[in-house]
């Protein structure tokens, strides 16, 4: 078990009864120097008992289909011509066998499947376990279609290769008989049957060396498309907005081109070389016939023996009409593999240090202590920042835009770490805590935040699964929600769209405040948390607030003056360092850089409020 998984052992949510949270049986070799089979075979080994067992029962009924021509040659030969023995008993034989394979088939391709799906499910746990640990720096520069794309469609070929290939290959077994029973009827005719099995071999050699970059390629650009249509559908809006829906149309009729004629080469690679791969074997039948039946003129070999030889040779087709399958399948699930490994040897950044302890009951007490930071590629946001909060105090955070603001609240969260000095909790290093507990302690509201598409109830009791409807509304109240959430439809139980976009950005901000407000932080980070809230509301909300504040440590990244005015203490930030602090009464007396940003946020506020207007006018004519 990876021990860094998900599964942490502080619990900072409540989790209902009859919660699944048991881990996959088995994960990848975490080495990345080995080959992608041995990578991805302990995810077979945690069920090789059932697996082998399946393959046992396979081998077995193959052995009994190769048995079944021998038996038809005897009795055409003993029962029927020279009535040497009861036609009956080669009857029985011949249904017993059959009885036995229609058993072992079944009992082999359930268990198979079941393996098949359980592998897909452990993978994609897997993969969605490592996903929940990657950090924010890695999801800046990562598609979600992508991640997506490989998520699904590369692991499923993965699981396809791994559990049905093991399946397919016995047919090597079920050759093997084949050509023992042949060569003890006559081993010229033997010959003559399998001269045409080298140049299949080398036909699909061909078709492999083809088939594994243009996998590679098809795979690639059906993340592509799956990353364009993720990204229109998520930014609707932005594209009806600006009416862009032909040129993303173009973009994606680009995409599909390319796809197409990744798929047409290598579809044209199994065109040319399939066929010859599979009818190759089908001259030896024709051989078989021929020289056979002068054979069976001479006296040589016998009518059954005849017989049993095309069926024979009907079996030796079945391994090369599939190999061309296998190979495909090879390539694509190496492609797909080596897509999924760049993944998840893909390692977070921002982890538990071996360790680090829970934070339990914290008061709140917040230091930033000469703290530097920039995101990759670029100049720091954040220049030797020192600043200390009090437990229980609620300090306002103003600043130009690219001042560093709301990077102080990522900081704070740990959504990424310092590059230099230290944020503290409690006195404790942020780093030497856990993630879960910071995190649990630390609860942060955004101005644009995400609602899951379910219910008010859900959404709001993301912070606390197991929270009662007398609590969620006890939140929605304190965040002013709880009057427009009555009034839906189906109230508390009314789903919401996607993203929440049936809601207005204020009930969306409403909501947000509301679940964190249910989590019961020790610190709580409002982001510009009341942006799209018009101000009597944002006034009602700081109203009730206020009867929820003294007890925790808030930290307000205020672009409005009635959110700072709530704040006993301001903190000016420019160009990334805390360049002046005291109320807000004070710096507007003291100091011109603060009233300088407070006119350009006074009138950046007023001219949104005027495109508002303007915007609702239009709406309205």
């Amino acid at each position: 078990m990876d021990p860094d998984g998900p599964w942490s052992s502080f619990e900072p949510l409540g989790v209902p009864d009859g919660h699944d949270t048991r881990p996959p049986r088995a994960v990848i070799d975490p080495r990345a120097d080995r080959s992608w089979l041995r990578r991805m075979w302990p995810l077979l080994a945690a069920r090789r008992v059932r697996f082998g067992g399946a393959l046992v029962a396979a081998l077995v009924a193959m052995v009994a289909g190769v048995m079944i021509p021998r038996v038809t040659m005897s009795a055409i030969d003993d029962g029927l011509r020279a009535r040497t023995r009861p036609l009956e008993d080669f009857v029985w034989i011949l249904a017993g066998l059959a009885l036995a394979r229609a058993v072992l088939t079944y009992w082999y391709r359930t268990t198979l499947y079941t393996i098949a799906y359980d592998f897909e499910s452990d993978l994609r746990t897997s993969m969605f376990g490592h996903l929940t640990r990657m950090d924010f720096a890695f999801y800046d520069r990562v598609q979600a279609g992508q991640l997506i794309s490989r998520a699904n469609s590369d692991i499923r070929s993965v699981q396809m290769f791994l559990t049905f290939t093991p399946l397919i290959s016995l047919n090597l077994v079920s050759f093997a008989v084949a050509i023992a029973l042949m060569l003890s009827i006559h081993v010229g005719l033997t010959l003559v049957a399998v001269a045409t099995l080298p140049f299949t071999y080398v036909s699909g050699s061909k078709l492999r060396n083809i088939s594994f970059p243009m996998s590679w390629i098809v795979q690639g650009r059906q993340a592509e498309i799956t990353t364009i249509v993720d990204e229109n559908i998520q930014g609707v809006r932005v594209v009806k907005g600006f009416a862009a829906e032909e040129r993303e149309l173009r973009k994606l009729a680009g995409a599909a081109t390319r796809l197409r004629w990744a798929n047409v080469k290598l579809n044209d690679a199994r065109a040319r070389w399939g066929p010859l791969t599979e009818n190759l074997p089908r001259l030896g039948l024709a051989g078989v016939l021929l020289y056979g039946g002068v054979l069976a003129i001479d006296g040589v070999v016998s009518i059954g023996a005849i017989v049993a030889f095309n069926a024979y040779v009907v079996l030796l087709q079945m391994p090369f009409r599939f190999l061309s399958f296998i190979l495909i399948m090879g390539q694509r699930a190496s492609a797909s593999a080596s897509r999924i490994f760049e993944v998840l040897d893909e390692r977070p950044t921002v982890t538990d240090r071996p360790g680090a302890i829970d934070l339990v009951s914290p008061r709140g007490a917040v230091e930033f202590d000469g703290v530097t930071f920039g995101y990759a590629g670029g100049e720091p946001v954040l220049r030797d920042l020192s600043l200390r909060i009090e437990p229980g105090e609620t300090i306002a955070i103003v600043g130009r835009t690219g001042s560093g603001k709301s990077t102080v609240a990522r900081l704070l969260t740990r959504f990424y770490d310092v590059q230099q000095g230290a944020v503290r909790l409690d006195g404790h290093d942020v780093r030497d805590l856990t993630l879960a507990s910071v995190r649990h302690h630390v609860g942060v509201v955004l101005d644009d935040p995400f609602l899951f598409s379910a219910s008010v109830h859900d959404n709001i009791a993301f912070a606390r699964p197991d929270a009662d409807r007398a609590s969620v509304e006890r939140a929605a109240r304190a965040a002013q929600a709880d009057g427009f959430v009555r009034e839906l439809a189906d109230g508390y139980d009314a789903v919401v769209g996607e993203r929440g976009y049936d809601l207005s950005g204020g009930q969306r901000q409403r909501i947000s405040i509301a679940r964190t407000l249910l989590a019961d932080p020790a610190v709580l980070v409002l982001d510009d948390a009341t942006s799209a809230i018009d101000v009597q509301v944002e006034q009602q909300i700081h109203a009730a607030l206020h009867g929820v504040l003294g007890t925790r440590t808030t930290v307000l990244i205020a672009h409005r003056l009635s959110t700072i005015a709530l704040a006993d203490r301001v903190v000016l930030l420019d160009d990334g360092r805390v360049v002046a602090q005291g109320t807000h009464a004070e710096l507007l007396a003291t100091d011109a850089r603060y009233a300088a940003v407070l006119a350009q946020v006074t009138s950046d506020a007023a001219g949104d409020d005027a495109r508002d207007a303007a915007a609702e006018a239009v709406a309205g004519e």
